[in-house]
């Protein structure tokens, strides 16, 4: 049985993390997450990403403890850096990237959650936090620099030096949740949210752009993302999608876009 299953939907790949109850991830299942990711990234058909947990009470609860108890220290530092080039590939990859926080979301799998785009929780789902400290460890898997850009530093040393866990709404408020869906339908309101940015409705190509001109213009100085910007920019005036949109508007009439 497959740990991430992958399929693509009315041009949305969904990645569902598949180790019920708690989904919780060992190498394994970060090898097939990997495996899935360079799937939806390559697949013509799949333009947002959308990633979630199996069953309707955990999105993930991190790492295997029992996993990690069994295993040397140099198993230990490997599983982490494989765990960060897999969620720093997810990062990167030039799609939208959702992550469907359909329950529980902690430690590891908050860590999952804050390598995608955007964010959307079930209210009332579930806690969500970074509690390694209760296990005399820090969040291994990109948790400390990835809160810390997301609140900010103070907020965030905090919320993992206490490892305290708490609701949806307050994450939401944290602005690490973007938006939260009431109801039994969760899944179906993230499916209508995520369908916004297929094609064709949305320039895909330019979403994509617009997300790799972020997350790589925050790690670089402000001069060379307006360098990198321009260069993205110039890349799009040359798509089919640009003269589109463009042809559109001089026209008044409503763009469809392919995502070329």
């Amino acid at each position: 049985m497959a740990l991430v299953n992958y399929e693509v939907k009315d041009g949305i790949a969904w990645l569902t993390l598949c180790d019920p109850p708690a989904n919780t991830y060992t190498y394994e299942m970060l090898t097939e997450l990997d495996k899935g990711i360079l799937e939806a990234r390559m697949d013509e058909k799949a333009y947002v990403i959308v990633l979630t947990g199996a069953g309707d009470k955990f999105f993930s609860a991190g790492a295997n403890i029992k996993m990690l108890t069994s295993v040397t220290p140099y198993f230990k530092y490997y599983f982490c850096l494989h765990a960060n080039e897999t969620l720093n590939r997810l990062e990167q990859t030039p799609k939208l990237v959702i992550g469907a926080i359909n329950g529980h979301c902690v430690g590891g799998g908050l860590e999952i959650a804050m390598a995608c785009d955007i964010r959307l929780a079930k209210k009332d789902g579930g806690k969500i936090g970074l509690p390694e400290v209760t296990l005399g460890v820090l969040p291994g898997t990109g948790g400390t620099q990835r809160l810390a850009r997301l609140i900010g530093k103070s907020k965030s040393i905090e919320l993992m030096a206490t490892g305290r866990t708490f609701e949806f709404d307050e994450a939401k408020e944290l602005g690490i949740v973007n938006h939260l869906f009431e109801g039994d339908n969760f899944i179906e309101q993230v499916t209508d949210y995520a369908k916004q940015f297929v094609p064709p409705g949305k320039a895909s190509k330019a979403v994509g752009r617009i997300k790799r001109s972020v997350c790589s213009g925050l790690e670089i100085p402000f001069g060379e993302g307006l360098s990198l910007e321009r260069e993205l920019q110039q890349q799009l005036f040359d798509s089919q999608d640009a003269k589109e949109g463009l042809n559109a508007y001089i026209e008044k009439r409503t763009a469809v876009f392919k995502g070329l």
